[in-house]
């Protein structure tokens, strides 16, 4: 299984590395697919690529059993093991029922780790989903990539320039007809 914290070169055999990308507005990660492991469906790695470069810092892991008997089951056992969930991150419906813990490991790593399970929210991967994120690490990533790597700030800043409160707006634009 791959852990959080290690290298991605130690899972060569198991992430598709022609795949990587780096993560748009979080360009201080790039992600990997995973090749098929027996009971997902999909998965995607997160490294770094300045603080710590191909230390994973974000696993999204895709379940291959996507009913939601089978999210209520996973639910049980990640209760037993990490005790109740910090915080409800689904919707008020339930069409995404999602559970966050929040935990420190024995590194002092702030981990971040949601169990989910979606039933027709087309804007996430429908079925049942963990994700796991080194909340520290990322931010490391994200430092060192803004210090070493001014550019991207100013372009990021271009694309986003702050509206003159003298302008007035021009509503047609953005009607449509």
């Amino acid at each position: 299984m791959i852990s959080k914290g290690s290298n991605i070169t130690e899972y060569d055999e198991t992430l598709k590395m022609e795949t990587a990308l780096s993560i748009r507005y979080m360009e201080y990660i790039q992600e990997v697919e995973i090749k098929k492991m027996k009971g997902f469906k999909s998965g995607l790695i997160g490294y770094g690529v300045c603080a710590g470069p191909g230390q994973i810092v974000r696993i999204k892991l895709k379940y291959a059993d996507s009913t939601k008997k089978f999210f209520e089951q996973l639910l049980k056992h990640f209760k037993t093991r990490f005790g109740e969930p910090d915080e409800w991150r689904g919707d008020p419906f339930h069409v995404v029922i999602a559970w966050k813990w929040s935990f420190v490991d024995k590194q002092n790593n702030r981990i971040s780790m949601t169990l989910q399970h979606n039933t027709m929210d087309a804007e996430e991967k429908i079925g049942n989903a963990v994700k796991l994120t080194m909340k520290n690490l990322m931010e490391k990533e994200r430092l060192c990539f803004k210090k070493e790597r001014p550019e991207f700030q100013t372009m990021r800043a271009e694309g986003h320039q702050k509206k003159d409160k003298t302008d007035a707006v021009d509503w047609d634009r953005f009607i449509p007809r």
